[in-house]
């Protein structure tokens, strides 16, 4: 049913979804398993290792493109206009300025901070990743959570996140249980197709099911788990969604759910860096590449850095997001495969 669609009509529009502020989390009833792909730079750590900024860099490179005002008399004043960045491009020391001071927390534990380029402590695992974690479990959802990098911070988030769940965070008087595999895997991209490796263990796209092998493979995940994807075939793209980290989606599965949360995710295929696949047909091995603008909101998520600083249930309040529109679109694409199934039996008797 979804092939036959066109990738504007695939999802309704923004404007038929709940709005997030009438939102609640959806009974755990009628809810799939969460296979979260989390991405780590400027999603869940402000820093960038591909690029090599520290946090007060990588602040400075994305806040001037979100912040928005205007000039006034010769000031800077905050309101619903234009960016930051269109009047003045980027500013090196933005966060560090009156206008663009962050508001990030010390944290005095190395394994949770990192020392800014002031010198002072800031925040390295956003506390929003942690409250993800806990809001979930606490609504009895059966999740996983899949770090999908580019860069080489992988093996110390793993190591960070599993001594967490350990032994503790300063901010929170109890965080889940949960098995953090802290062996980094691979996903290398070629013209021959996907491979997923890890350790020993390796799960190629290749073959007739190659497609379906690998869905099965990240739908079974299970606790923490990372891979770091592959940069050069990104870049061999031109930073374009066919170059992208794959997302094998099945709207067909009862049962899992995958949703990808990125800063670089975007509505143009030409500068987006999640390429989402999507099955065309119950039970199929055969997956079609899929729009960003088709599944924005519904498997696809674009961090917004300031509010996954700002606010704390952000992460969370996405993912019910997803959740709810995944839920309306496919009721919506069922209902109307049944209404061409029923008017098609009627003009055959």
């Amino acid at each position: 049913m979804f092939a036959e669609r066109s990738p504007a009509s695939l999802w309704p529009g923004s404007e038929e979804r709940v709005p997030v502020s009438s939102r609640s989390s959806p009974p755990v009833s009628s809810r799939r398993r969460l296979v979260l792909h989390i991405d780590l730079n400027n999603t869940v750590l402000v820093s960038d290792s591909v690029t090599g900024l520290g946090t007060e860099a990588a602040l400075d490179g994305f806040l001037p493109g979100v912040t928005w005002g205007r000039v006034h008399k010769g000031q800077w004043e905050w309101l619903n206009a234009v960016s930051y960045f269109s009047q003045f491009g980027r500013t090196a020391a933005f966060t560090s300025s009156s206008t663009g001071r962050p508001s990030l927390c010390p944290q005095p534990d190395t394994d949770l901070s990192v020392r800014g380029e002031d010198g002072r402590l800031y925040h390295w695992l956003l506390p929003s990743f942690f409250q993800l974690l806990i809001d979930l479990t606490s609504e009895g959802v059966d999740f996983a959570v899949v770090f999908r990098t580019f860069g080489t911070d992988l093996p110390r988030v793993l190591r960070a996140v599993s001594r967490v769940l350990r032994e503790g965070h300063p901010l929170f008087h109890k965080l889940p249980q949960m098995f953090v595999d802290e062996t980094p895997g691979k996903i290398r991209c070629s013209q021959k197709g996907v491979v997923l490796s890890r350790g020993p263990e390796r799960v190629t796209s290749a073959g007739d099911d190659g497609a379906r092998r690998l869905y099965s493979c990240l739908s079974a995940a299970h606790g923490i788990q990372g891979f770091r994807d592959h940069f050069d075939w990104w870049a061999g793209h031109s930073f374009s969604l066919a170059g992208g980290k794959p997302l094998w989606i099945d709207p067909f599965d009862p049962e899992v759910q995958h949703i990808f949360i990125d800063d670089n995710i975007r509505l143009s295929d030409q500068d987006t860096i999640v390429h989402p696949m999507v099955f065309s047909a119950p039970g199929s091995s055969i997956a079609r590449s899929a729009s960003s603008s088709e599944l924005y909101d519904v498997a696809l998520v674009q961090t917004d850095l300031l509010q996954a600083i700002a606010d704390p249930h952000y992460f969370t309040r996405k993912v019910h997001e997803c959740e709810d529109n995944y839920r309306h679109n496919l009721l919506h694409e069922v209902s109307a495969t049944d209404l061409v199934t029923r008017a098609a039996s009627l003009c055959s008797v």
